[in-house]
């Protein structure tokens, strides 16, 4: 898939704020610092749609972008560790929950990890919340090009040896570099492969 277009539609703190178009829907979301905003442009080619900050979090509500007038990606707040305030955090999950479980023009969540660490206990909590309310998603480790080739698959199969205590399968994972552009194209391919299937389902 090539994005030709990305465009900035709106933020809120209201799911039922959100657009009304019947469009498939994408959430990014993950730990905070994760560089989700980074990996976001990248795989729009869009230096600034999403916000960047060495601050840890910088995304604060449901940010809506429209691409190739298809469908929408959704840039949600960090969850986790960020400098605000405890009521802040509370507001914070309050809606991102309302989110996910209210949303129905959500297709897919992209829960985003950080390759270097190993499996952190709020990442591995955050799925298998979405599994037990029966919300699909894909895991996107992140930052590959600070670790060499070895370490990624050792941190990788760390990750599937927790995650097959819990389930049959593996969820759908892609290794991405926001910097090298690694996995832009299977991160994109994937999101298109899903939209020709919902397509056909709804000429069915």
């Amino acid at each position: 898939m090539e994005i030709k277009q990305a465009k900035f539609v709106i933020s809120n703190s209201d799911v039922r704020k959100c657009p009304e178009q019947n469009l498939p829907e994408y959430a990014f979301i993950g730990r905070s610092n994760v560089g989700k905003s980074s990996l976001i442009n990248r795989l729009t080619n869009h230096k600034g749609l999403a916000k960047t900050s060495g601050k840890p979090g910088k995304t604060q509500l449901i940010n809506h972008f429209l691409i190739n007038n298809q469908w929408f990606l959704v840039d949600l707040p960090g969850y986790g560790y960020a400098q605000v305030s405890k009521s802040a955090k509370k507001t914070f999950q309050k809606f991102i929950t309302d989110y996910f479980l209210k949303r129905k023009q959500l297709v897919l969540a992209f829960v985003l990890v950080d390759i270097r660490h190993e499996p952190q206990k709020i990442d591995l909590e955050f799925m298998q919340w979405l599994a037990e309310n029966a919300i699909a998603f894909a895991i996107v480790f992140t930052k590959a090009d600070k670790l060499k080739p070895l370490i990624i698959e050792k941190h990788v199969e760390n990750y599937k040896q927790i995650l097959l205590q819990w389930w049959e399968e593996i969820p759908t994972y892609f290794i991405t570099s926001s910097t090298s552009g690694l996995g832009k194209e299977d991160v994109l391919a994937y999101i298109d492969n899903v939209n020709k299937i919902l397509d056909n389902n709804r000429k069915k």
